[in-house]
């Protein structure tokens, strides 16, 4: 009796080896592919529109302690509470909630208490690791996590949620890691830094609708 037991333990102890083995094997797999994902160059710069209706013409601006390549966004005319915040180009929702804490300031208490962070908030992954965010909105989004959104169409109102003095709409687009200049309709904004108070003026082509 005693003889027979190791000859009976040792395929068990193989095949524990093996699964234990095939296991490490598919582990490092993932995350090989994981790191490919994040390691890959970036794809070509999608051609991102201004993230609100077609034909408004908003001011894009920045200021000292903004951070670089962020762009604040002010109608030039008509109230900024309200307005749709539209996709900058097709891709995946992978962000929709809340950054930060809302704060108290809405249309109808314009002076209440900011929040922090970016309030409510949503990410876009447009693939090629491209991505863009958008900060600030007046409400929970009007998208999911892992929607699909179509060019053009609305995720969100403009608010004033988080840390925000007035309402207006944050926006950023990140190149893999990295924030960078943005572009709208193929011409870059000239927002690459922060130094110095600065705006410029854009008319939107965001009009999905009317492509063909």
């Amino acid at each position: 009796m005693t003889t027979g037991r190791p000859t009976r333990r040792r395929p068990r102890r193989r095949a524990a080896l093996v699964v234990l083995a095939l296991g490490v094997v598919v582990a490092l797999l993932a995350v090989a592919g994981v790191a490919w994902q994040f390691l890959r160059p970036p794809g070509p710069r999608p051609l991102f529109q201004l993230p609100v209706a077609c034909g408004e013409t908003w001011q894009l601006g920045t200021y000292p302690g903004h951070d670089d390549y962020d762009v604040d966004l002010f109608p030039k005319r008509g109230e900024a509470w309200g307005r749709p915040v539209l996709a900058s180009s097709a891709g995946t929702v992978t962000v929709a909630g809340i950054n930060g804490s809302l704060g108290g300031r809405t249309p109808d208490d314009p002076d209440g208490p900011r929040g922090r962070g970016g309030g409510y908030w949503v990410k876009i992954d447009h693939g090629g690791r491209w991505e863009t965010q958008y900060l600030h909105l007046l409400e929970p989004p009007l998208v999911r996590e892992g929607q699909r959104v179509a060019q053009g169409e609305q995720i969100g109102r403009v608010g004033s949620t988080g840390n925000s003095g007035a309402p207006h709409l944050h926006y950023e687009q990140r190149r893999g890691w990295e924030k960078v200049e943005t572009w709208f309709d193929g011409e870059p904004s000239g927002i690459t830094h922060d130094d110095t108070e600065y705006t410029v003026t854009r008319k939107s082509n965001n009009c999905a609708a009317e492509r063909p």
